[in-house]
């Protein structure tokens, strides 16, 4: 796909040389011109969104058979001994939702279930409704709202505008960008994250709410809550990946287990 979308941009560079060299009028070259330069930019998007970090064999063993779908949203569902309380995962830029499987498997054996998004283009911005899908199809008590980086902005924004139906939200590598008022908040950032704007991240304190919580791995780093490989930018882990997600769905089972203490399944059995 990449290499097909760098041959149509080189084709379309030699024909626009073509035409400006032509001795056609100048309202058809200006004409021909501008459809060539569409053609290029839509060309430029594409190859944009054809480069992006794949998930790694690890996860890939870790998802489920297949993804629920729900009209236009795909999410791939992790089924917890829990019935009460469900967190919905929107996945970082340019990442392939597969590669955050791990976390969400870990997360779903403590007792949580857990929805993990496929984003159109692998970006959460252009699919920043889709938990309005899952909320409609399944009845759960609570639901939490999570994400990585930028995947953790756009989760963010939607908890902010849905803060009747949204129970806690959870960002990794992450910060909200817009106010959020009365919600349980938790932020896990690794040590040696250095993808993440630290600058912004201090500066989105005043956003928090009170009593939000803040946790930082030692020897995390950014790429590590998921199995996608090393991140350009990124610190090196002084931590393995599955200790990272590990300690992250521990973290965020303990914190979300202190919101709501859910009755063990198996005494809601006798």
């Amino acid at each position: 796909m990449t290499v097909l979308i760098i041959l149509v941009l080189a084709a379309l560079t030699a024909l626009m040389i073509r035409i400006v060299k032509s001795r056609k009028t100048t309202a058809i070259k200006l004409l021909l011109s501008a459809l060539c330069i569409i053609l290029m930019l839509l060309c430029a998007v594409l190859l944009y969104f054809s480069v992006y970090y794949r998930a790694g064999e690890s996860a890939r063993a870790a998802l489920p058979e297949a993804p629920v779908k729900l009209g236009n949203v795909n999410a791939w569902f992790f089924d917890g001994p829990g019935e009460d309380t469900a967190l919905i995962f929107y996945p970082g830029a340019k990442v392939e939702a597969a590669a955050y499987a791990p976390l969400m498997q870990k997360l779903s054996e403590t007792w949580l279930d857990c929805f993990l998004v496929e984003m159109p283009l692998r970006f959460a911005f252009f699919g920043m409704n889709a938990a309005d899908r899952i909320t409609a199809a399944y009845d759960y008590q609570n639901w939490i709202m999570a994400g990585h980086s930028l995947g953790g902005v756009a989760a963010s924004v939607y908890t902010a505008k849905h803060p009747d139906s949204v129970a806690g939200l959870v960002l990794l590598a992450s910060y909200p960008t817009q106010k959020l008022e009365k919600l349980p908040y938790l932020s896990i950032c690794g040590e040696n994250d250095k993808v993440l704007d630290r600058e912004s991240y201090e500066k989105s304190r005043a956003l928090w709410p009170d009593g939000a919580r803040e946790l930082q791995i030692p020897g995390g780093n950014h790429a590590d809550f998921a199995d996608y490989g090393p991140q350009r930018g990124d610190g090196e882990a002084g931590i393995t990946p599955a200790e990272q997600q590990t300690r992250t769905a521990e973290a965020i089972s303990d914190w979300i287990n202190t919101l709501f203490r859910p009755t063990p399944p198996a005494a809601r059995a006798v």
